[in-house]
């Protein structure tokens, strides 16, 4: 057998698993691993600029395509520590991504040595499995079981932490006969399936609820089959949205509190039964359990054991795999529908179909400054089916959820349960490495922006060309909406007098950071956006500016300080803050009008 440093045997153990690619810093107690990187060859390395930020693009990188599992390489202590957000971020989603770390030599670890911290107890939390390999022989092996892992039953992040001596002791190890180990999917049983479909029968106005586990199992085509089989309605949660394209007619819409359509909580409420597949009732989705649960039955199919009957007991539940389950109820949907045991749901669907039709919220406003509908509705006019979002959280996202339009799946690329600020830059960066050809357009409002704007730096280097829509209120405006029940606007103002605008510039100059400075200066290219009008116009000249440079360019546009965007804290108690739409000249980019 060869003879190679841990460290090369590592690295032959990542390409053999399909990776090629890895995100993050160097640092002294892991350049050894990058000398590795470097002999063996075929892991390409993009540079971050904050640790936490090569998690992030590691994320945006496996949420892109099927089977993809991002990597990110920071040193020891701090490096760690940063990398904890993304993990943390990564766990709570279900995505696979492997986090690697250097660590102070074994004989030091106990002794306080310079940034030596217990990372393997610290990521424990958040991670599926977080090790410190103390044997050199034993690297390809932790490397094997990590990816193992990662890929069985519900998918989540893997810490492993290389103490420097580790990496450069020298082992044996043959990459050439080296094999994967299989992942483990659990299955629903046929009798399980038969069950379910036959509780769905009884049912008059049935839904599914398609969650993100569908898309991480690559399901989304089983799930559509799935519901024209059947002809129930489907909802998709926030992680599971483009699983069924918005346009379809069985497409019911988003239910929840915030990220939500009024159509979409309203169907929820007229229906009696409920299939959830690959979802985890999420507190946002749902609000009140008893208002959620009220007069309606539930089945639950989920890869995880543990989340049935975590929120709520249904009324049966099933352990599998998202696709391995859809496609035995394809199989049972088709024998029952042949032998004429299928309920005809066209009138429950004709239903559905007249609310997303009708219940809708305005977005055709030309105040300047920019109401933030409009911006959505110049969105989907501008970028139609193709376009990548990525989002995170803040009430640009909620916005964006409420008012965009997605037909595909992974085509939302949005961080659901952790919410980091600053998350949307680097996994946009992410998502352009895994698909170089897409149109990715990221959303953000300007405090997402800000927190790791640094990262912009890195798709100029690396040429990563995306769009960024940047929704400038000069706010924390979730948090000031938040705020409204404690009846203040404390500590959530951006807002401050940039001494360096023009007196031309007064007004802009009270919004405070000059983005597209900030953007120019990282080496990018940036528009400023003031009137509605302007709004298509700048984003088909970024388009341009993205093609001609192959860089990240920013759409800056400036909001009204203060717009509430709808939510509340009950299904059917959501607030309408602002105008409905009363026909669809208020809502020309709505399903209903460009369909």
């Amino acid at each position: 057998m060869a003879k190679m440093t841990a460290a090369e045997a590592a690295i032959h153990v990542l390409k053999k698993e399909g990776v090629d690619v890895a995100f993050g810093v160097p640092g002294a107690a892991i350049n050894p691993f990058y000398a590795a990187m470097r002999k063996v060859g075929g892991v390409d390395h993009v540079l971050a600029r904050h640790v936490e930020g090569a998690s992030h693009m590691a994320e945006g990188y496996t949420r892109t395509t099927a089977g993809n599992i991002g990597v990110c390489i920071g040193t020891s202590g701090p490096a760690g520590t940063d990398m904890i957000t993304g993990l943390y971020s990564a766990s709570a989603d279900s995505i696979p991504i492997l986090c690697i770390t250097g660590q102070a030599p074994r004989a030091k670890m106990h002794k306080e040595d310079f940034q030596a911290v217990d990372i393997q107890t610290i990521a424990g939390p958040v991670t599926k499995w977080s090790v410190t390999v103390m044997e050199p022989a034993q690297v390809p092996r932790a490397f094997q079981k990590a990816f193992q892992i990662m890929r069985s039953s519900r998918p989540g992040p893997v810490l492993i932490d290389l103490p420097i001596d580790v990496q450069m002791s020298e082992i044996e190890f043959d990459p050439d006969t080296y094999e994967s180990l299989p992942a483990y999917k659990p299955s629903a049983s046929r009798a399980q399936i038969e069950k379910a479909l036959t509780m769905l029968n009884e049912a008059d106005k049935p839904l599914i609820v398609a969650g993100g586990g569908i898309i991480n199992a690559d399901a989304a085509e089983q799930l559509v089959e799935f519901a024209e089989l059947t002809g129930v309605p489907v909802i998709p949660t926030l992680m599971g949205w483009g699983t069924i394209p918005d346009d379809h007619p069985l497409m019911a819409g988003m239910v929840g509190l915030q990220t939500s359509h009024r159509y979409g909580n309203a169907t929820m409420l007229a229906s009696d039964f409920v299939m959830g597949i690959g979802n985890r009732w999420a507190n946002r989705h749902t609000g009140n359990v008893e208002t959620y649960t009220k007069d309606r039955k539930f089945v639950h199919v989920d890869i995880e054991p543990t989340q049935i009957g975590r929120i709520f007991g249904p009324d049966y539940g099933i352990v599998s795999d998202a696709k391995l389950a859809l496609d035995l109820f394809i199989d049972v949907a088709r024998e029952m529908k042949a032998s004429g045991q299928l309920k005809n749901r066209s009138a429950w669907a004709q239903e559905c179909q007249e609310r997303k039709r009708t219940l809708l919220r305005k977005t055709h406003f030309d105040n300047v400054p920019v109401k933030p509908q409009r911006v959505y509705e110049e969105m989907n006019k501008v970028f139609g089916k193709n376009a990548r979002y990525i989002s995170t959280i803040g009430l640009s996202q909620i916005a964006g959820a409420q008012f965009l339009h997605v037909y595909k799946p992974r085509h939302w690329i949005n961080c659901g349960q952790a919410g980091p600020l600053g998350w949307t830059v680097p996994a946009a960066l992410g998502v352009c490495r895994a698909d170089p050809e897409a149109e990715v357009v990221a959303l953000s409002g300007d405090y997402d922006f800000q927190f790791m704007v640094e990262e912009l730096a890195v798709g100029a280097q690396f040429n990563l060309p995306y769009i960024h829509v940047l929704v400038n209120n000069s706010y924390l405006g979730l948090i000031r909406q938040a705020q409204r029940g404690f009846d203040m606007d404390y500590c959530v103002q951006l807002s401050f007098k940039n001494i360096n605008y023009t007196d031309e510039e007064a007004a802009l100059a009270e919004y405070g950071v000059d983005h597209v400075s900030v953007a120019e200066g990282l080496g990018c290219k940036a528009l400023r956006v003031t009137t509605p009008d302007e709004i298509a116009p700048a984003l088909e000249k970024a388009r341009e500016l993205m093609r001609q440079y192959r860089v990240p360019v920013v759409v800056e546009i400036i909001l009204e300080r203060v717009t509430n965007i709808s939510m509340g804290t009950d299904l059917d108690g959501v607030n309408e803050f602002e105008a409905l739409a009363e026909n669809l000249t208020d809502a020309p980019s709505s399903i209903a009008s460009l369909t």
